[in-house]
């Protein structure tokens, strides 16, 4: 079959690591990355064809632009490679994998690199929170906002209070859940801290509140971090399995995907969507794309889903708009157990981004590394138990932007 991408695995960064204080910089981490996912897949630098960057505010954080060059100097045979750089706030891993993706269905290129970084932790919070503000539209909305993406987020929720009313004991639980799936997974940022009933409660001094109606515990972490994959084609796929002495038939593939981008405005996604099922309707429609193009009849086709929780009602939101409740009942499959591991569909069985971290350009191409693990039985502690299919839902921006993957057999 023509235009398959497979997925070979590849590396990560420990998530919990500043690399400021480490004497470190962006291009430190990258090769280091880098150099891990040839190791762990045994992929020559020479036979690759293509190279993706998913980075979002590089040049804000750390003065950097122009990152594909840095490829060339990760290893001489990667010099000539044509590299590419993409963004899409919260969403560019995503859309790297897209591109490399595209260019393996097109038949341009047999193996593609997709690398996904970013560095945040080298400028004080408030900084940090000006410089992700990129992904709003400047000085059109949130201007009262101290912290931007905490306040807009607080209005996902005082929109689903609205429309369907919502219990904070739903959001604690899915911080929670998330913590504790962050400490079987030894990359994740929060693997050893100590999470108490009073760090996810209502105490002001120990979780405070961060703006409107989110607390600290609500929160993704702000990371430095990277994660890179190789996609390939059939023909590359098959020469690569025989050398590692592997049936073709166990290395997973991208089955589905889904893209949409909405008008970049908050309110305005929020004035379009009124009366209708779903807050994000777009976001639904990403959703659904990735199911429908991998032939799935639903998400409970998948074995578990790794999605967007920048803050905790995000991932409220993308438990019904994928369709594991209805609209508005995402509560239910918290309740239930449905989205904890072992249970019916484990949501963010790695953590996600409250608990594993959030380098933004890099949480897209770490959502397909980790449902590559899943699916081939190398997540560890983590491990969904006889996963074979997972889906990804990444998000960058208010809902503007939404990637969604299939990836399995």
């Amino acid at each position: 079959m023509t235009g398959e991408v497979f997925v070979l695995g590849g590396a990560q960064s420990d998530f919990a690591r500043n690399m400021e204080r480490e004497g470190n910089g962006m291009f430190d981490l990258f090769r280091e990355v880098a150099e891990a996912s040839f190791a762990a897949t045994g992929v020559e630098p020479a036979e690759v064809d293509t190279a993706h960057v998913g980075n979002f505010v590089g040049e804000l954080f750390t003065g950097q632009g122009q990152l594909g060059g840095f490829f060339g100097h990760v290893h001489p045979d990667l010099a000539g490679v044509p590299a590419s750089r993409h963004e899409a706030a919260c969403a560019s891993g995503s859309i790297a994998i897209l591109a490399a993706s595209a260019e393996i269905e097109a038949g341009r290129y047999d193996l593609a690199l997709v690398l996904g970084i970013e560095l945040m932790r080298n400028v004080p919070g408030q900084t940090a929170a000006e410089h992700l503000g990129a992904a709003a539209w400047v000085g059109q909305e949130a201007n009262e906002a101290r912290y931007l993406w905490p306040w807009m987020f607080s209005k996902v929720e005082e929109e689903y209070e609205k429309r369907h009313g919502i219990d904070r004991a739903h959001l604690r639980a899915i911080s929670e859940n998330n913590f504790a799936n962050g400490k079987r997974n030894p990359n994740a940022q929060t693997r050893g801290w100590a999470i108490t009933d009073e760090h996810l409660g209502e105490n002001d001094e120990v979780n405070p509140r961060i703006e409107g109606r989110l607390r600290k515990s609500d929160c993704g972490q702000v990371t430095d971090g990277a994660a890179a994959i190789f996609l390939a084609s059939r023909a590359y796929a098959e020469k690569w399995a025989k050398r590692r002495g592997i049936a073709l038939e166990s290395v997973p593939r991208i089955k589905g995907w889904g893209h949409t981008t909405a008008p970049l405005m908050y309110q305005r996604k929020i004035n379009d969507s009124e009366g209708q099922p779903y807050v994000f309707p777009f976001v639904r429609k990403a959703m659904m794309d990735a199911l429908r193009r991998a032939k799935l009849a639903d998400v409970y086709a998948c074995d578990g889903v790794e999605v967007h929780d920048c803050f905790s009602i995000t991932e409220y939101m993308a438990i019904d708009h994928f369709g594991i409740t209805p609209p508005g009942e995402s509560w239910r499959a918290i309740e239930d157990g449905t989205i904890a591991l072992g249970g019916k569909l484990p949501v963010n069985a790695s953590g996600g981004l409250i608990g594993t971290g959030h380098p933004v350009g890099a949480t897209g191409v770490r959502m397909m590394l980790d449902s590559w693990r899943q699916v081939t039985g190398n997540a560890g502690d983590y491990q969904i138990d006889g996963a074979r299919n997972m889906a990804t839902f990444n998000v960058g921006g208010s809902a503007t932007t939404a990637c969604s993957f299939v990836v399995g057999f």
